[in-house]
């Protein structure tokens, strides 16, 4: 019976701790994980500027005129940016079109004044207004079926199509009305001329 004690005091004498954590080679992998994630972010941050670089032709965006006459709607919400028209992932960032914000926006019979506090506001005219639907999607944001305002205009020789979310989305279809309208108006008296 005395070996049985004997055999776990020397078994007990045996085991050994754990071993100490390799702190240098914790810090290196840690440290190795920081440079890869700061290049991967500057990587993107060079494509996004390489985008802006190509889409340089696009002309300084057009500002609201002083006398806009009286409102026909107005909406409170989110600006989530600007493609081209019908390639609703081809992401427009010159001119500040890529840079998500809130926004107010304003119907007049002039056109559609943007109001971006933190972006640079700009102003679709009553005559380059293409169009307006409802839309689920717009490079980088994906909604429900209709929770998108999306308003087709041109802007130099580019075809855009920009999207906004309304804080109430039942104003959407009001929107898509008065523009679709606004757009036939133009349209007619374009053709008259």
């Amino acid at each position: 019976m005395t070996s049985a004690p004997s055999a776990l005091i020397n078994l007990a004498a045996e085991q050994k701790s754990a071993d100490v954590t390799d702190w240098a080679a914790r810090i290196g992998w840690v440290v190795g994980l920081l440079l890869f994630i700061a290049l991967l972010y500057w990587l993107m941050r060079e494509g996004w500027k390489w985008r802006g670089t190509l889409q340089g032709d696009l002309p300084e965006l057009p500002t609201a005129p002083a006398d806009q006459g009286e409102p026909t709607l107005t909406m409170n919400g989110r600006y989530h940016g600007s493609t081209t028209a019908g390639q609703w992932l081809d992401r427009i960032v010159a001119r500040g079109l890529g840079t998500r914000s809130r926004a107010e926006l304003t119907l007049t019979e002039q056109g559609v004044t943007v109001v971006r506090p933190g972006a640079q506001d700009f102003f679709i005219p009553a005559d380059r207004v293409r169009g307006a639907r409802l839309d689920k999607g717009i490079a980088g944001k994906v909604l429900t079926e209709g929770g998108l305002l999306v308003i087709t205009w041109v802007h130099g020789d580019r075809e855009i199509d920009s999207g906004f979310r309304s804080d109430q989305a039942a104003e959407h279809a009001a929107w898509v009305e008065s523009l679709t309208h606004l757009h036939h108006l133009n349209s007619d008296t374009e053709g008259a001329r």
